[in-house]
């Protein structure tokens, strides 16, 4: 640091032998021959400062003086007080560099100031300096930077003393500017020594500012390394500075204060900004790769656009102004590509092809605005600049993928510059909104409607953008045509298919066009006959040939058909539009010969729909029939050649003979070598005897598996016998003397040789399923091991097997190769139970050891889910040794060394391989999980009566599960989190699943469905068991009031799914609906009858409330009764056995059962009507009941449906004499009703109706509606032994009754209607009814058409309203098929011939309608108008009938003779 005289001889060096002793040594040599005295001590300080005033060197000096670390580095310390701390040094240098400064400025004579800024940017520079060779750096090492930071010390305390001049010093820094690092530059700006912003306007020349920063900035991102520190600080350095070109780029600065002074800063950080952008847009424009440091650079510069970067330091404004002005230059960038260019290449410009760093660059610039602004912008850069095409339809690309609302947005854009192009002819507008509108459908239909529907939208209907004027279409039509040279030809297609509306007398325009495009076309090699129709018209891909785009056609078509089971529009406007498409192309795919099924699959029944709807000609269906029966022939005498051994038994020895050899070579290790060479021959001679198809990547994209209905050819067994034993012997014979992760890849290999004959699957599955579904109790253990392995290798190359679809219905599911063995694997009987244990066992401990040096994921992927999960729902029913036991360390081989023993023993095998680590750790997977619901699956296949294990053993397992396994256990493990009612609720909802998916064809047949039939009976007493627990719970812990708690769980259960499954329209969603609501039903049944029945409450204080059990009643469970205007007996007399049942637990039982009957007569009175209905064998149960626990009678409400059962049959008496009705009317009516359909003729039933008083009208009105149900119901139901003629016999009677007393009977068929909804005698009618029987309600009025009363219409004048309101409503429903569930019933009646015709009945309505309508009076007319909408899509004749009536009326109204007195 201190340099001598110059002048002075160099110090003599120590003797040889001598070591050089240090200053410290001399000194203390000096201070033990003086003796110390504090006299000397002053002197001594004032001569070494002498010494060093006179031999200093400012710069070191700066360097070296470090505050608190100082007098660990340097000796100086030492010279300028002994015994001072280190702060107090600090402060003695700082003071002695002062003095220093001011007495060499006073020398020099010049300020202090400027000689401190001299010196410590001569100090930056000297610290900064890098050695000769070295590229020019812009972070600083370990060793400046603690320089650095003594610099920054000292100027700062320079600047507090006010001796350090910022712009002389500024000035030095721009004389040394090649030299400066940049973070050095930074910590000047961080520490407050200089702002960056007067380091800027310091320099004269502002292009070599722009250029030392941005320079200087890339060098930062080009140079950042891979430590987390180095990455910090560079990061921290570009936000920073990108910060304050922000801030001063882009504030918004009044005009009164404009001058160059202030504008100049903001510029220079523009520019800076600028030319980054520059840079990242050339690069873009370059494709770089991602290992070129470029791609490193512009990626660390994007992070520079991220708006948390900036967060409180900035404001928004100036932010948004930044972001925008930065958008602006992107879409402005270079542009050189013209309209043209874009046309051709917009294709390469999608999201998905563009450069992802210039797309999130996209994104991070959309945060700031919103999608309406950011629109906006768009526009205006599009309507003021010349743009790039390139990064304009990117930047779109990236908006309708990424933004929400950026498809409304787009339209209202396109719609914008579509409405500018034609009202100025502006061909710029014309072509932006084509290009935009093209690439925004680039993105696909999810994101922004296609190419086609937008053009159709445009300009194919009368309102379009053209306006049919002959200047616009002029434009038009220029326009498009101009494009045709460099558009693409799915575009072209689009216009020609889709053309402009275009008026007969400017056809010309269209067709020349249309001329043009096509020969553009033709010279294209793309014809538009060809087009598919479900081609991608907006896709990029390159165009497939026409066969196989019309094979992808039917494919589609059969999907839409499976999911819809309707004909699709497209192909059904094909079949119009597009017939040459659709006979030469469409039908020759669809109609390809081949060997039908037995049971119609998707295709089949596709066929048939088609030409039941007249879109098949015969002879093409005729000539594909015989096809496919020539097809079936030559497959059988392919199959006879085959057989016969005169043919083919050579080639079978041969194949025998090669399968033999193999085996030698994997016998022997030193052959295996030769196995892959074998295999290959192997292959070879399979091919010879199986024939190499053309047709079979065809016929096997999938293979069709019925279990019941395996047909295998002799030959074909054969050979799939003969390769499936050679696989298991050679797999025994190699396990003798090796296990199988040493035994070589031969297993693969042979696997992946039957997988090469794809043809040969169906035959290898049908087999699979034969021995093992059919046969498997008779299968070796030799057979379960090779089957097993076999079907783990199968699984290793389940890339090459086609899908599986188990079933032969056309909504059979697809499964894939890893799913299959769980189908296989049945467990309800002990055989198939040990059968699947030991397959899954052979299975799991053979993949175990042949992959035991594979990772983790590769086990789990070889290894099928169900089979994990079937093994443990074996091994934990059938071992007790099992449940709950814990792992042990794994031993090599072991599980797999137990099955290769002669005599296998299965329990210790399946135990050693239970406790195996490995598997067990394969069990804490989630896909191997064998959750509760899964366990409850498998349990309800297990037949009770044919189970391993006794009643008692089920019953201690299912407990054991139930309560120790699953309930305890977390939901994220597969249990129920401790909560009983979640478990009730899994089991409720699989319970369900079982059914539906099990037996949901005998539901409706079923009394209880459940309780044996279709689920193990054990675990529906395992609910019940739940269910009651969580009763006495909500019973010993009362709520006051009704529950408020969304109601029961178990209706909860209910109306969630059936919810998600929706009220669908179409006939098949309403029968799932129904088959669903059978379930509930059965459930309910079978569960406490408090379920129904709540009694809130503590003590004498408990009350009843049954308003879930209503409500389900009145929505649901009503639309599946078997009986009109009644509940099934089932739980009919559940709900009344729970109803005492519940009674016993309140204080007044009778009191509280009345009012329960008496709420069901307003709010569910189906109750009442069922409990009329079932009386007979109700009425013994409930007294049984009552009387167990009372000596009275049953309670008054109850009692009073015997009181109405004995007025109905009263009435019927001839003899006997009719008292005055106690009973509320519309339950005897519904007595009267079901006495009268089960034992009276029409003869007793007038005589009978003729016994009711003036006080009958309420009850004649009631039985009225409950006829008309029962003339549904015959219709419906023809096979319940109810007679449709005495039916409709009953229901004219009654109907003539209502005629002879005036009594008004038309609301009954306006129950919808709100006025009569709001009625309290209506309202309970409509909650009889279903839905199903409120909606034939027409078909019923109009059966009864041959009664109405001739002056009904002068009589009634709402009559005209309603008869032409019914009339629409049985048109509709005719339309959507409703009716065909009359129709289709009415061949099971006895008497079918007398069945009503739904079109026949149509018939006679309208001509009914037609010629009565001229007969009405003119207050008829008033209300009708209201239908006339209606009428005008259904039959406008009537519409037209209706109108021509009443002007005619109002006509003579207008030249009648005026009344004067």
């Amino acid at each position: 640091m201190f340099g001598g005289p110059p002048e002075s001889p160099p110090a003599p060096g120590p003797a040889p032998g001598q070591r050089r002793r240090t200053l410290s040594e001399l000194l203390a040599g000096r201070v033990k021959k003086q003796k110390y005295k504090p006299e000397r001590k002053q002197r001594l300080q004032e001569a070494a400062l002498h010494l060093l005033k006179c031999h200093q060197n400012l710069n070191d000096l700066f360097l070296e003086v470090d505050g608190i670390q100082y007098k660990k580095t340097s000796c100086f310390s030492n010279l300028i007080d002994h015994e001072s701390p280190g702060v107090l040094g600090a402060a003695y240098s700082k003071s002695f560099l002062v003095s220093a400064l001011q007495e060499k400025a006073s020398k020099l004579g010049i300020p202090v100031g400027i000689l401190a800024a001299q010196t410590a940017a001569s100090s930056l520079e000297q610290l900064c300096q890098v050695s000769e060779g070295s590229k020019q750096a812009t972070l600083l090492n370990l060793e400046q930077k603690k320089k650095l930071s003594s610099l920054l010390d000292i100027a700062q305390d320079l600047l507090e003393r006010s001796l350090f001049c910022r712009v002389s010093f500024c000035q030095e820094i721009w004389k040394v500017q090649n030299s400066l690092v940049l973070e050095a530059v930074w910590q000047l700006h961080s520490k407050s020594i200089i702002d960056l912003e007067e380091l800027i306007k310091s320099h004269s020349d502002s292009q070599t500012v722009v250029d030392w920063l941005y320079d200087n900035l890339c060098l930062v991102c080009e140079q950042m390394e891979n430590s987390i520190q180095e990455v910090e600080v560079a990061e921290h350095i570009l936000s920073d500075f990108m910060r304050i070109f922000v801030v001063r780029g882009f504030q918004k600065i009044p005009d009164l204060r404009r001058n160059v002074e202030l504008e100049k800063v903001p510029q220079i950080c523009v520019a800076v900004l600028q030319k980054i952008l520059t840079y990242i847009l050339g690069a873009f424009a370059t494709e770089i790769q991602e290992e070129s440091s470029t791609f490193k650079t512009v990626k660390c510069w994007l992070n520079m656009f991220k708006c948390s970067i900036y967060s409180s330091m900035v404001s928004p404004d100036s932010l948004q102004r930044f972001f925008s002005y930065t958008l602006t230059q992107i879409l402005i960038y270079n542009p050189v590509l013209k309209a043209c260019d874009a046309v051709q290449k917009q294709k390469d410009w999608s999201f998905a092809r563009t450069c992802p760093l210039l797309t999130a660059l996209y994104r991070r610039l959309f945060v700031i605005f919103n999608p309406k602004d950011l629109i906006g912008h768009l526009q205006e850069v599009l309507e003021t600049h010349e743009v790039n095409w390139w990064l304009v339809l990117s930047c779109v690309s990236t908006l309708v993928v990424c933004l929400a609302d950026a498809q409304q947005l787009i339209k209202d854009l396109l719609a914008h510059l579509m409405i500018k192009a034609f009202e100025s002819y502006d061909l710029e507008s014309m072509i932006t909104a084509f290009l935009i509108a093209r690439q925004a459908a680039l993105e696909g239909p999810s994101v922004f409607i296609p190419y086609a529907e937008w053009f159709k939208v445009s300009f194919g209907n009368v309102s379009g953008y053209h306006g049919c004027s002959k200047k616009a279409l002029v434009f038009l039509f220029k326009f498009l045509s101009d494009l045709v040279p460099f558009e693409a030809p799915q575009y072209m297609k689009v216009h020609i298919l889709y053309p402009p509306l275009v008026p007969i007398k400017y056809r010309s325009l269209l067709m020349e066009y249309i001329t043009l495009a096509k020969t553009r076309m033709a010279d294209l090699k793309v014809a538009i006959e060809d087009m598919g129709l479900y081609e991608d018209l907006s896709s990029t891909k390159e165009i497939i040939e026409p066969h196989c785009q019309a094979q992808q056609d039917v494919e589609k078509a059969i999907q839409v058909f499976e999911q819809t089971g309707k004909i699709p529009v497209t192909v059904m406007e094909a079949s119009i539009f597009r017939k040459p498409y659709y006979m030469s192309r469409f039908l020759p795919a669809l109609l390809i010969p081949r060997v039908l099924p037995e049971s119609p699959d998707s295709r089949m029944v596709f066929i048939d729909s088609l030409r039941r709807a007249n879109k098949l000609p015969q002879n093409l269906y005729s000539n594909y029939l015989q096809a496919c029966s020539a097809a079936e022939e030559r497959q059988l005498e392919e199959r006879i050649l085959k057989m016969d051994p005169g043919n083919a038994e050579e080639p079978l020895e041969q194949l025998k003979g090669a399968l033999e050899e193999l085996r030698t070579l994997i016998i022997d290790p030193t052959n295996y070598e030769a196995l892959s060479a074998q295999v290959a021959v192997i292959s070879g001679k399979l091919k010879v005897i199986l024939g190499d198809s053309d047709d079979s990547r065809i016929e096997t994209s999938r293979i069709h598996l019925n279990f019941n209905s395996l047909k295998l050819g002799q030959r074909e067994q054969k050979i799939t016998d003969l390769l499936l034993t050679s696989f298991c012997q050679n797999l025994m014979a190699s396990s003798k003397f090796n296990p199988p992760d040493r035994q070589g890849s031969w297993p693969s290999l042979f696997v992946k040789m039957i997988c090469g004959q794809r043809h040969f699957f169906p035959a290898l599955f049908a087999r699979f399923c034969q021995l093992i579904y059919h046969q498997g109790e008779f299968l070796t253990d030799i057979h379960i091991l090779g089957l097993a392995a076999l079907a783990v290798h199968l699984n290793e190359s389940k890339s090459f097997v086609p899908e599986l679809i188990l079933g032969t219905s056309a909504h059979a599911k697809t499964h894939s190769v890893m799913s299959f063995w769980e189908n296989l694997l049945t467990c309800k009987t002990p055989k198939s139970f040990y059968l699947c244990m030991r397959f899954c066992v052979a299975a799991i401990s053979y993949t175990l050891c042949k992959f035991s040096s594979h990772s983790h994921d590769v086990l789990c992927n070889y290894l099928p889910a169900g089979l994990i999960k079937k093994m443990q729902f074996v091994v934990l029913r059938m071992y007790l040794e099992a449940r709950g036991t814990t792992c042990q360390e794994d031993i090599v081989n072991l599980p797999w060394r137990n099955l290769s023993s002669p005599l296998i023993d299965w329990k210790k095998a399946t135990l050693c391989l239970w406790t195996q680590r490995k598997f067990q750790e394969l069990l804490k997977e989630r896909q191997f999980q064998l959750t509760y619901r899964d366990w409850l699956l498998f349990e309800m296949e297990v037949k009770p009566g044919n189970d391993t294990l006794s009643d008692v053993e089920r019953q201690y397992f299912h407990q054991w599960a139930l309560y120790q396994q699953y309930l305890p256990e977390s939901s994220v493990a597969g249990g129920c989190d401790g909560d009983l009612e979640k478990a009730c609720v899994i089991l409720v909802e699989t319970m369900v699943d079982f059914c539906l998916r099990s037996s949901g064809s005998h539901l409706e047949n079923s009394e209880l469905p459940l309780c044996g039939i279709i689920v193990n009976r054990d675990v529906l007493s395992r609910l019940q068991e739940m269910v009651l627990e969580l009763e006495l719970e909500r019973w010993r812990t009362p709520r006051i009031g009704p529950s408020n708690d969304g109601g029961h769980f178990m209706f909860r259960i209910f109306q969630k799914r059936l919810h998600a499954m929706g009220k669908g329209s179409a006939v098949g969603e309403r029968l799932l609906r129904q088959q669903e609501l059978f379930v509930y039903k059965s459930i309910l049944v079978g569960l406490p009858p408090s379920v129904l029945i709540s009694t809130p409450g503590s003590g004498w204080q408990r009350s009843m409330h049954c308003e879930d059990f209503f409500h389900f009643v009145n929505n649901e469970l009503k639309n599946i009764s078997p009986r009109e205007c009644a509940l099934a007996h089932d739980i009919t007399i559940h709900f009344f056995r729970g109803l005492l049942s519940a009674c016993l637990s309140c204080k007044d039982p009778s009191k509280e059962v009345n009012l329960i009957l008496t709420a069901c007569q307003s709010h569910c009175p189906i109750i009442l009507s069922s409990a009329v209905l079932w009386w007979p064998r109700l009425e013994p149960v409930l007294q049984c009941q009552w009387k167990r626990h009372f000596k009275t009678a049953l309670p008054q409400d109850l009692a009073q449906i015997a009181t109405c059962q004995q007025f109905a049959r009263t009435l019927l008496s001839p003899s006997a004499v009719l008292s005055s009705n106690p009973c509320i009317p519309w339950i005897s009516a519904a007595s009267l009703h079901f006495v009268v359909l089960q034992q009276a003729d029409q003869e007793i039933i007038r005589k009978a109706l003729k016994k009711l008083g003036c006080e009958g009208e309420e009850l004649l009105i009631s039985l009225f509606f409950f006829s008309l149900m029962g003339l549904l119901s015959s219709y419906l139901a023809p096979n319940d032994g109810v007679n449709s003629l005495k039916s409709l016999d009953v229901c004219a009677e009654v109907l003539g009754c209502l005629e002879k007393r005036k009594i008004s009977w038309l609301a009954l068929f306006q129950l919808t209607k709100k006025e009569n909804a709001s009625n309290g005698r209506y309202r309970i009618l409509q909650h009889l009814a279903s839905d199903q029987y409120i909606r034939l309600l027409p078909f019923a009025f109009y059966s009864l058409i041959a009664y109405f009363d001739e002056d009904i219409f002068n009589r009634e004048q709402s009559f005209l309203y309603v008869a032409v309101d019914m009339y629409l409503k049985l048109v509709q429903l005719f339309v959507a098929g409703e009716t065909s569930v009359i129709s289709g019933k009415a061949h099971l009646s006895q008497e079918h011939d007398q069945q009503v015709d739904p079109l026949g009945l149509i018939t006679k309505a309208r001509q009914f309608l037609l010629h009565s309508i001229p007969q009405c009076p003119k207050g008829s007319f008033s209300c009708v108008m209201e239908l006339l909408a209606t009428c005008e899509e259904f039959d406008p004749e009537v519409k037209a009938a209706l109108l021509s009536n009443q002007e005619s009326l109002e006509d003579a109204d207008l030249y009648s003779e005026p009344v004067l007195f």
